[in-house]
């Protein structure tokens, strides 16, 4: 049987780019799809607006909404966990969509022709608020993916990144900003087959919680390189990251 996949949209007063994210999803060409919205009790319009989107969207499997407080993105993010039911587990924020109808049903024939690999990725583009495309992810996915390919970096975008559900473990609340790359990289130690799709997979939104809290985001990034990598190496390899950054700054390419 073709693969279920799981995605999931975590939300928080999110109506102004949420639209879009619910109807990328809706659009899909592929059927075996559960929708998960899992919503930290919002105050504006964003259940309404998922409430009228759950009601369009007969096609997919199943669509389930839960709306309460949380204790930040990545308790809300383990809540999904928990509740998915699909072979993968795919996470789509808010303001993120799919890159086009046929996305999924793409990435689905990608898994079934590599005999359901535990790890399925592939690139991304960044877009502002109003969904127009900015420029293509400056990191680069490698062609063979590895848990120590994060030493340079995160090469894969969270959102490019689709986990078998049955493996993935939760994410780590020690973290508050980059919990995202603790788990990419447990993902990946504890996987047998990962599998690059050559597919750009999302559009993706680039004023996102961790780019808000950039510095406080790094930090904590810089710890969790050294906690997998060692610490003198990472010291030298931000020392490679700054020269980068600052020549990615030169160049007017940021993302």
């Amino acid at each position: 049987m073709p693969p279920l996949f799981s995605i999931i949209t975590v939300t928080y007063n999110a109506e102004n780019v949420l639209e879009r994210t619910l109807r990328s999803v809706a659009e899909q060409s592929y059927a075996r799809i559960e929708y998960i919205v899992i919503d930290g009790a919002s105050t504006d319009g964003t259940m309404e607006m998922v409430t009228s989107y759950k009601s369009q969207s007969p096609g997919l499997v199943r669509f389930e909404v839960i709306s309460e407080p949380d204790k930040g993105l990545y308790d809300a993010m383990n809540k999904g966990l928990r509740m998915a039911t699909g072979d993968y587990v795919w996470f789509l924020n808010a303001g993120d969509t799919l890159q086009s109808p046929e996305t999924v049903a793409r990435l689905a024939e990608v898994a079934e022709r590599n005999g359901m690999p535990d790890i399925l990725y592939g690139e991304t583009d960044v877009v502002d608020e109003q969904g127009k495309f900015l420029a293509a992810r400056r990191l680069k996915a490698p062609e063979h993916l590895t848990w120590k390919s994060f030493r340079t970096g995160m090469l894969v975008c969270h959102q490019a990144f689709v986990m078998k559900r049955e493996a993935a473990p939760e994410y780590d609340l020690q973290y508050r900003f980059s919990a995202d790359f603790d788990w990419c990289v447990r993902c990946m130690k504890q996987s047998a087959t990962i599998v690059h799709s050559h597919l750009r997979l999302i559009h993706y939104l680039s004023e996102g919680m961790t780019t808000r809290n950039r510095k406080a985001s790094l930090k904590e990034r810089y710890r969790i390189m050294c906690n997998y990598y060692g610490t003198f190496p990472t010291q030298i390899r931000h020392l490679w990251f700054a020269l980068r950054f600052y020549w990615a700054k030169l160049f007017g390419n940021n993302y």
